[in-house]
């Protein structure tokens, strides 16, 4: 089934960090774009990278939802709600507050509407390295996640609400002095698949981001060919330009650089990694602002009309040149410009006005119930 060109482009408000939910409806306006994922990280969390909280998650209420859908539809635009932490790994207490937060998202997600609305609630997986470290970790792995997540799931989807899990490995997210930098367990295609072998519900899907496979040399067009596209709720607009240092030589495209002792790293004149994120060669982009990379957005954008994505394109804006330089001007620039790159792939032409998006819904007014929030503890 070839779908239709009219998929909307959205922005992810973790660029926007500093700005105001108002100010951050204007300024996504203003860029061109038709959505906003709203980022609701935990206000107490423990992450320090591209994070943001754009919705007042505390004692949020039914009239709170009605109004949050009204200021959208005013401004003619979509959203959903995202929160990316490790839920079934890192410290425990952390751990069970992440999965609390998540509970809480569903709960509001429904509130606003839910998947009658299309708004999703994003997250990681995490992973537990405890278990990672024994015989057969990798599948112990998924059977945690299957132990913590089936009862959020069933949550999700006694509410309507759809939960999608993006595939960043997050490779800086433990010390640079680990070996591996495997720590989020949905950052492969094979692992997605076991884990909707493991929950069968449609009630979860995934953001899929072109970015991480390039660095991990597999062809997102591939990907997208062999996935089970009912999953797919969303693409994350970012790239990789794949660099060729002295650092790749020395340690392959394959592994992660490794820590060791820097006196002797020098004697034996080779690299080593300056920071927790500095494991792999490549430099994080955003299409069509600032040179080329290594992705293929046409063949890539073929094969999701081919295969009838009709879903949002969100523009995660982690890019060296754009969000990284903390220049606003230059964040709105890598913006608008990915924008108008993407729209001739993505909307038909207009006889007036070039490349148009056609918006054709508004977010229907909810009427649902207030419901209390629940706890992990509670669902088991």
């Amino acid at each position: 089934m070839l779908a239709k060109l009219n998929n909307p482009i959205w922005v992810m408000s973790s660029a926007y960090d500093k700005l105001s939910l108002d100010e951050l409806i204007t300024t996504s306006k203003e860029v061109g774009a038709q959505g906003i994922d709203l980022c609701v990280f935990r206000k107490d969390g423990t992450r320090e990278d591209h994070t943001a909280t754009h919705l007042d998650y505390e004692s949020f209420s039914p009239e709170d939802a009605k109004r949050l859908v009204e200021k959208f539809n005013v401004a003619e635009l979509s959203l959903s709600l995202g929160a990316f932490e490790n839920m079934i790994g890192g410290d425990p207490e952390q751990r069970v507050k992440n999965q609390n937060h998540l509970l809480r998202l569903i709960r509001i997600a429904h509130l606003l509407g839910g998947d009658r609305n299309d708004v999703k609630v994003g997250t990681f997986v995490g992973y537990n390295h405890d278990l990672g470290n024994e015989i057969d970790g990798f599948q112990k792995n998924l059977e945690e996640y299957k132990r913590v997540f089936e009862p959020i799931v069933k949550y999700a989807e006694d509410l309507g609400v759809t939960i999608v899990y993006e595939n960043c490995p997050m490779e800086g997210w433990r010390s640079a002095r680990y070996t591996s930098t495997y720590n989020n367990l949905p950052a492969v295609l094979a692992a997605r698949k076991l884990m909707y072998a493991l929950i069968p519900s449609k009630a979860h899907g995934e953001i899929y981001d072109p970015s991480h496979d390039i660095w991990q040399n597999v062809d997102p067009v591939e990907v997208m060919e062999q996935m089970d596209i009912d999953r797919l709720k969303r693409i994350h607009v970012k790239t990789t330009r794949n660099l060729k240092t002295k650092a790749r030589v020395e340690w392959g495209g394959m592994y992660p650089m490794q820590h060791v002792d820097v006196s002797l790293a020098e004697q034996a004149g080779i690299t080593i990694p300056q920071h927790d994120w500095d494991r792999h060669h490549y430099e994080a982009m955003l299409p069509g602002f600032g040179g080329t990379d290594h992705m293929d957005w046409n063949d890539f954008v073929a094969v999701l009309h081919r295969r009838g994505f009709d879903g949002p394109f969100e523009i995660e804006n982690e890019a060296k040149n754009s969000k990284d330089t903390g220049n606003l001007a230059a964040t709105n620039q890598g913006f608008a410009n990915c924008i108008r790159f993407l729209s001739p792939l993505l909307w038909e032409l207009d006889s007036e006005k070039g490349y148009v998006f056609q918006r054709r819904s508004y977010l229907e007014e909810p009427a649902v119930k207030d419901i209390p929030e629940v706890t992990i503890a509670e669902l088991r």
